[in-house]
């Protein structure tokens, strides 16, 4: 797939200048105010004419003034639940944080929510059963016992759709497993704990960290150098 010159990039812009104090940047041509007036406009009416949109912008843009540095995510994600009026929650949650998801379902149910909740494992479907090769069932790559039941992203999100929760919260769920289980829910989906073992879940950290620096400098140098390599066979 070729990238297309319309195609924006406003990771290169000091957007801070322009589209956050309301004009279109000087600094690159393929600007979506720029290039993509007619779907910023499309946008723009869909936050008057979608009831959903309308209504979930303006309560996450009141929760962020609201809380603004000093409210964690969880509190966040509370006080979002309850402006949009829901009181039955689901929870999608990685097995290997079983504990951080009794805590966050206590603190939801005393915040007077109904809270229902389902494992990665449910339903014990094994691995090779759903085409995972046998050699990425029982152990990593890097040395550590995974087990052989698949994590089971499509149970949960049908599952939570089954007991007509009104929002499902992703608790340390799989990449790849969270977008499979947020393509399946019928309920909107927010992500509280994002899944990063390198860390304590916190993939930011690594964008920032010696450790991180230096990880993918050594990645992307041995992804030169087989290139290199292949080019020479």
């Amino acid at each position: 797939m070729t990238k297309n010159d319309t195609d924006p990039t406003c990771h290169k812009c000091t957007s801070i200048n322009y589209c956050a104090v309301g004009r279109a940047s000087k600094i690159l041509e393929n600007c979506p105010m720029k290039v993509h007036p007619d779907i910023e406009k499309t946008a723009k009416e869909l936050y008057k004419k979608d009831e959903f949109v309308k209504r979930s912008t303006g309560v996450a843009s009141i929760v962020e003034a609201k809380g603004y540095i000093h409210w964690p995510c969880l509190k966040d994600t509370i006080e979002y639940a309850k402006g949009m009026g829901y009181t039955k929650l689901g929870l999608a949650f990685c097995l290997g944080m079983i504990e951080e998801t009794k805590r966050i379902a206590e603190i939801l149910e005393k915040y007077g929510f109904e809270v229902v909740s389902f494992c990665c494992k449910t339903g014990a479907v094994k691995k090779v059963d759903v085409g995972v090769p046998e050699e990425y069932t029982m152990f990593s790559k890097t040395g550590y016992t995974i087990g052989w039941i698949t994590c089971n992203p499509v149970a949960q999100a049908l599952l939570l759709n089954n007991s007509s929760t009104e929002m499902n919260i992703l608790v340390g769920l799989c990449v790849g497993h969270d977008i499979t289980f947020t393509r399946l829910s019928e309920a909107p989906v927010t992500t509280l704990i994002a899944k990063d073992r390198s860390s304590p879940h916190n993939p930011a950290a690594v964008l920032f960290s010696h450790y991180g620096k230096e990880f993918f400098a050594s990645e992307l140098k041995n992804i030169r150098r087989l290139e290199m390599k292949k080019k020479k066979e």
